[in-house]
Formats: structure tokens, sequence, C-alpha cells
């Protein structure tokens, strides 16, 4: 259920954490005497952001209402905001919209048709939660076979985080895992009240201890496009580029697709496709899609 209550006290805990991890060198402070917490005092944002102290410590106890656009935008200037965290901070605040619950994505022939025309890449339709909605051959079976996996965990946070295989292909772990608590957690902001959204945050910070140390760091990040590796056990050492086919922006959905970043990655990715040739072509969560394909 939606809580204006718990939205206000994730957006103080969330200030918090980017206060403490200003220096007042960064912040253009002189800093004398000891200092009992790191970073900026509570004071100094709100000197600097030209605030009232007490309304400051409110926002951090999540007590302040009707917080307005021209607080947050000092605040965020103060505390040196990437513009992920700046929507963040108004999406708790109650100053930019909820995403709207929509019906399931109605997924079409002409999505699968294209999932397929993108062999041998691996290409997928996901959403913004990382449900893999559906996956041409590459995709399916580029860390181990997909469609051994329930539906409900055929998820790539889920499996990132819980399923060995999935996990051991990442290069760059400590780079990585991170993000994607970072996204999730910026979406989660926007999917308020969602028990899909709920359920699996919990069924996360309840399996794997290293999500819930991530998602206690308050970090947010955008969909920016990154250089991943991959140690797939079928293709090899593979450097990718993840880009994103817009289905529905509006839901988050989008193919994404696994584009090679080099010669070496892209001869990987061409053997592996002529060995999977004969796999069939996808499969679907038909518990978040309505399937209209045939």
């Amino acid at each position: 259920m939606d809580d204006p209550d718990e939205r206000r006290r994730q957006l103080g805990a969330f200030l918090r954490a980017r206060r403490e991890r200003i220096s007042p060198r960064e912040a253009g402070i002189t800093a004398s005497g000891r200092r009992r917490t790191p970073g900026l005092r509570r004071e100094e944002v709100a000197q600097l952001a030209g605030i009232g102290i007490t309304w400051y410590t409110w926002l951090e106890q999540g007590r302040a209402v009707g917080v307005s656009d021209q607080v947050l935008e000092a605040v965020a200037r103060v505390l040196r905001l990437t513009e992920a965290e700046r929507h963040h901070i108004l999406v708790l605040a109650d100053r930019a919209p909820a995403v709207p619950q929509l019906p399931p994505l109605s997924l079409g022939a002409e999505h699968v048709a294209l999932l397929e025309k993108l062999l041998p890449f691996p290409a997928a339709i996901q959403t913004d939660i990382y449900d893999i909605v559906a996956s041409n051959r590459a995709y399916r079976f580029l860390f181990s076979d997909l469609d051994a996996f329930a539906p409900a965990e055929r998820n790539c946070a889920w499996l990132m985080f819980t399923d060995p295989v999935w996990r051991g292909s990442l290069v760059d772990e400590a780079l990585v895992l991170p993000e994607i608590t970072a996204r999730l957690r910026a979406h989660a902001a926007e999917h308020r009240g969602e028990p899909h959204w709920d359920a699996l945050v919990d069924r996360l910070r309840r399996e794997s201890a290293d999500f819930r140390g991530y998602w206690d760091d308050y970090e947010v990040a955008d969909e920016q496009v990154r250089l991943r590796r991959y140690a797939s056990p079928r293709a090899g050492l593979i450097a990718t580029h993840f880009q994103s086919l817009w289905i529905d922006p509006g839901r988050g959905t989008r193919i994404i697709v696994m584009s090679p970043a080099d010669a070496s990655s892209t001869a990987r990715l061409e053997r592996f496709g002529s060995l999977i040739e004969a796999a069939p072509a996808w499969t679907a969560r038909e518990d978040v899609v309505a399937d209209r394909a045939s």
C-alpha cells in the first residue's frame, strides 16, 4: 500500500546518506575542529541551501510535509545530486508523479520477430523491474537455460543475486550488482504501492545479504548504457553494450540488445549462435504479459 509517511522516511534517509558523503571541502567549507559525524552537518546543509535548520532537520526525520520544488532543488545543489538522484527526491516528496498501474503488456508477433532478427546477439523484452518477458535463443541460453526457471524467477535482478551460474558470469560483479540495486531503488519509488515491486524487493532482501547491503546504501542510478563483460559458460568471455529499444516508455518496457563491443565478442556470439540454431525461438512470462503472438 502507498504510504506517504514511509515515503517521507525514505526521503529523509536518502538525504542523510547523501549528506554524510559530501565532505566540507567539496561543499566549499573550511573545516575546523573535530567532527563527530562524516560529511556535512545538518546546519551546514541548511545554511548553504538557504533554508532553516529546523525545516531541514524535519526533512531528514521524515516530518516535513508539503516541501517545495525550490527547497528540494536547493538541497540537491548542496548535496551535489545527479539527475537521477534529483528525480528520486522529487518522486519521494510527491513533486513528481508515480508511474500509473497499467494492464499487462500485450506481446505481439512483431516483437517476437524482432527478437529473432537480432540473432546472434542476445536480446530480450524486459521491464523496469528487470522481469524478462520474452527472449531470443541467444539470450535464453547465454548463461543457463532460462526456461529451466519458474516464470516468477525470470528476473535479471533475482538471478544475478541468487543464482550461482548467472552471478558467476559477471566479470565486474562489484560494479554490476550495486548498479542493479540502484536502478531498482530509483524505479521502486515510482512504482510505490505496487505489490509486485514490494514482493521482489522483500524476496531479495530476505535471500541476499549483498542486496540488503546495497539497498541500504540508498544509491539510485539512471538507465545509461554501460560496457558489461561476461564470462558465459557457453559463449566464453564477451564484452557488450546494452542497447534499449523502447516498446512502451510509460511501462519501462523495452527490448534490450547485448551488442558486442569488440571483434572477439562478435566472433564468440556468432559461434554460439550456430550452436543453438535448432533451439526453440522464445518463451514469454504469462504472469506479466497478455500474449497475442498467435
